[in-house]
């Protein structure tokens, strides 16, 4: 059982005003504790997340919170990708033309599938129909 964590996640647990703070915490507590097994990321979360608590906070300093928590953390399994794993997002992205999703959310998908992973933690619908999507 493996589990792969989201880029609002991560925001929202190191960001104590993010309306989905408390949600955040309790998520991670539990994943922390071995509920939904290992526990993955990606390049690109840590990227969208570092960007997006800067852009939303204008917090440098949380900014790199959100990425020391994760890069620092030796719990969480950092995926890297490799040209393969950014081809098969690529060639999800085009498929998706009715589903709008974010290509860095297809990368994570890529990931997701060529890691075996069943579930996503995240509170972004697009995931929905694609992944159970734990929220």
């Amino acid at each position: 059982m493996a589990v792969f964590v989201d880029t609002g996640v991560f925001v929202a647990l190191r960001n104590a005003d993010d309306e989905l703070h408390v949600r955040g915490k309790e998520l991670i507590r539990e994943a922390l504790k071995g509920g939904f097994g290992r526990i993955f990321t990606s390049d690109y979360v840590i990227d969208e997340a570092i960007t997006i608590a800067l852009v939303r906070t204008r917090r440098h300093d949380l900014a790199v919170d959100v990425g020391n928590y994760i890069i620092e953390s030796p719990r969480i399994v950092k995926l890297w990708t490799t040209k393969e794993t950014f081809d098969l997002a690529w060639e999800r992205f085009k498929t998706f033309k009715d589903h709008p999703i974010s290509f860095s959310d297809c990368v994570s998908l890529a990931h997701i599938e060529k890691n075996g992973i069943k579930q996503i933690i995240s509170f972004d619908s697009g995931f929905d129909g694609l992944i159970q999507r734990l929220y």
